[in-house]
């Protein structure tokens, strides 16, 4: 048993993918080309799955099909951003990431950690390998066309009149949400005059709606407002954001892959918020001299020259990218055996873990993990990698207690497993 945790994160961030038969076939159609495609969907909508009677005009910030194409051509002179390829250490992280964009119902990551350790950085260079996906043409919310739970309502009744739909494949969204940013700014906001004058619900969408279907990263995530706070946990909770501004209700999907990062020395994150992360990383300060010099100079060199070094790292980025598009491809082939659905039960309900929430993402990141390394197979190796991360903020905090809680659980895991 004692080499059942023996394989690191590193080792699984690099290690050849193995073919299953499972997945060989299905491989011609895995990745997206790098053009923009278009074309029809139209499906038979099953009745009575709309919940929301309000209709809504999207006018102040409707997205068409031209400003998508100037997005792509904006591309090339946005600011640099520096590959994950590149990012040296720090494989707790990337991992649980990974496992995020893998499989996004997992709920998200919350990265805790001294400052100056990479942890925006790593983040932000998430953009770079986020898999395409399926949206309809022009609409503000990334409706997904066969998704009723991840539609807009204008989407929506166009199906269920029987509409064809203009779908295009675009990049997953990632959203910065500024810690000074005010609620209509996230919520997104109603225009009362339009309203009031010309008798239509013109509604401007926020920072949730361009999430939706994408990523929501907030930048010391534990000193964010209260308020915002709420707003954060209400659409978690729920998959919507409602906005009630002067009697009018306004509902729209807001799914989002929550990723958060912070110092603890600055001041701990509500109990509440915390829980609805998935997977949490803890980040350290590297203290081999050697991989400090490594990751200076590699800094250095991205700083002097960002378009060379990131064309240096080209095809690792391209091949990472090919792994993240397969394992997704092939998440839902890869099966967990009764025995360890029970043992990871046993082990949540010894350490007195409140609710099945983690339960459900240590399942879940076991299976995204076994889909990177391309099995369709779940071991206990796959589990004990991935249940600290699950769980380690779940755990009732014990100020007497001295241990790292990730400890903890790990030596649970090889009490059970063993």
């Amino acid at each position: 048993m004692a080499s059942l945790l023996g394989r690191s994160p590193s080792s699984i961030l690099t290690c050849p993918r193995i073919s299953s038969p499972s997945s060989t076939s299905s491989m011609s159609h895995l990745c997206f080309g790098p053009e923009k495609l278009s074309g029809r969907i139209q499906f038979n909508p099953k009745k009575n799955r709309s919940r929301y009677h309000v209709s809504v005009m999207n006018v102040a910030t409707e997205i068409n099909s031209v400003e998508q194409a100037k997005k792509i051509d904006s591309k090339e002179s946005a600011r640099p951003v520096y590959p994950f390829a590149a990012i040296v250490g720090q494989d707790e992280m990337k991992l649980c990431l990974l496992l995020n964009v893998i499989d996004p119902k997992i709920g998200g990551v919350m990265i805790m950690g001294d400052r100056g350790t990479g942890k925006s950085t790593t983040v932000r260079s998430l953009v770079d390998l986020l898999p395409e996906i399926t949206v309809v043409a022009g609409d503000p919310y990334n409706s997904d066309p066969r998704d009723p739970e991840c539609m807009g309502k204008e989407v929506r009744e166009k199906v269920q009149k029987g509409e064809q739909l203009s779908v295009i494949e675009t990049k997953i969204n990632m959203v910065d949400l500024p810690l000074g940013a005010t609620e209509d700014r996230v919520c997104g906001t109603i225009d009362i005059e339009k309203a009031l004058t010309e008798g239509v619900k013109a509604f401007e969408p926020g920072l949730l709606a361009k999430a939706n279907r994408g990523i929501l990263y907030v930048d010391e995530v534990n000193l964010l407002d209260d308020h915002l706070v709420d707003v954060l946990l209400d659409s978690a909770a729920s998959g919507w954001n409602t906005v009630e501004r002067e009697g009018i209700s306004i509902s729209h999907p807001a799914r989002f892959i929550l990723i958060g990062s912070g110092n603890p020395e600055e001041g701990e994150l509500r109990p509440q918020l915390l829980d609805r992360f998935g997977m949490h990383a803890q980040v350290g300060t590297v203290r081999d001299a050697e991989l400090r010099v490594k990751i200076v100079e590699e800094r250095a060199r991205f700083d002097s020259s960002p378009k060379e070094f990131r064309e240096s790292y080209q095809e690792e980025q391209l091949k990472l990218q090919e792994q993240i598009t397969t394992a997704r491809s092939n998440l839902s082939a890869v099966q967990i055996d009764q025995d360890l659905k029970v043992k990871i039960s046993k082990v949540c309900a010894e350490l007195d873990v409140d609710g099945l929430r983690g339960d459900m993402v240590i399942n879940r990141a076991a299976r995204a993990l076994a889909a990177l390394q391309g099995r369709d197979q779940v071991t206990a190796e796959d589990v004990g990698i991935v249940i600290p991360n699950c769980l380690r903020h779940r755990l009732r905090k014990d100020p007497l207690e001295s241990m790292d809680s990730g400890i903890l659980v790990t030596e649970k895991f090889y009490e059970v497993f063993t």
